[in-house]
């Protein structure tokens, strides 16, 4: 027994060295480009900020962006390419067609302002601007400002097919979100974190119309669901509805990022059944309940698990680059 408790203790401490040293997370750094692009942080920073007067939807869309990238493929800026005649990218997934222009925009514009400083010039990687930007609108939003570690290259690969089964689905019980999030590196307590980025944002209504009109239920209503909520949601979305409607995912704090979420949680409020579960589900219930008691535990959760995020499937400069055109590798 002794002897394999050690072995247990020196696997679990090679482990977390990994976080630190592996090749991934190795060349990540907070003070990457201090002599390539020494003002990097505030140009993307200007840029964004720019963006986010125009629509506030700069928000959720970067954001999401970020997360859809970083788990096809790792955080490569592989979402940003456009498919070619040749090649279906993954932003031509169903999965990504819902990605709002605007947080493709909000890169583009921020990886012109860096090359238009000729230091900077073609220096900064497309996937180190996706993850300053997703910091920048977080903290815009009301979020948590914290420090971002630099140093991804670019992918050399996009393909759509790659898309398949790496994203969350809306009706995903509380086993398939755990497995997923598993597979990139990240808890069950980060997932629910990282869920609360649903603080913001929309959704279109056929992701969830199931919940409201179809459900196996005497009703048809998901019993989870909350009764007045339902009603607000089948006023808002009524059954042949344009299906370019979208509906806020926070009914109650939609242009705050705060953990309101989690309190709609606690109230049957949440818009998937993916968001509810983790209420319903006595194995994160108390994640929920601790997120929604303190903002201060939540905002220190979500930006360890962003940082951690960031982290996943890094290309370095033999598996990537740093690509001049962001929708082109």
């Amino acid at each position: 027994q002794m002897a394999r408790l050690n072995l247990i203790l020196v696997w679990l401490f090679f482990s977390t060295l990994c976080l630190y040293s592996c090749p991934s997370a190795a060349q990540l750094s907070r003070h990457h480009y201090a002599k390539t692009c020494p003002n990097v942080e505030n140009i993307v920073r200007e840029a964004v900020k720019k963006k986010f007067h125009q629509t506030f939807v700069t928000v959720p869309a970067t954001l999401r962006l970020f997360f859809h990238d970083c788990f096809v493929q790792g955080c490569d800026a592989s979402v940003l390419v456009a498919s070619t005649g040749n090649n279906k990218a993954e932003k031509d997934h169903p999965d990504n067609l819902s990605l709002a222009g605007d947080g493709f925009d909000t890169v583009i514009k921020a990886k012109a302002a860096v090359d238009a400083v000729p230091l900077c010039r073609n220096k900064v990687s497309c996937a180190d601007i996706l993850a300053m930007a997703t910091r920048d609108v977080i903290a815009l939003a009301g979020g948590p400002f914290y420090e971002v570690e630099l140093g991804r290259f670019d992918g050399l690969r996009s393909k759509a097919s790659d898309v398949n089964g790496r994203l969350p689905q809306p009706e995903f019980t509380l086993n398939q979100l755990n497995s997923l999030f598993a597979a990139n590196g990240l808890t069950q307590t980060e997932m629910v974190a990282l869920s609360g980025a649903h603080t913001v944002g929309f959704s279109h209504c056929n992701k969830f119309s199931k919940r409201v009109y179809n459900f196996k239920s005497k009703s048809g209503v998901d019993p989870a669901l909350n009764e007045k909520y339902a009603s607000q949601l089948k006023s808002m979305c009524p059954r042949n509805v344009d299906p370019r409607i979208a509906i806020d995912m926070d009914p109650t704090t939609p242009r705050a990022f705060d953990n309101v979420y989690y309190r709609n949680l606690q109230q049957g409020k949440g818009l998937f059944s993916s968001d509810q579960v983790l209420f319903t589900d006595s194995r994160s219930k108390a994640t929920v309940n601790a997120f929604a008691s303190s903002s201060k535990i939540f905002r220190a959760n979500f930006a360890a698990a962003m940082t951690k995020l960031g982290r996943v499937g890094v290309k370095n400069a033999q598996n990537g680059n740093i690509r001049t055109d962001c929708s082109v590798i």
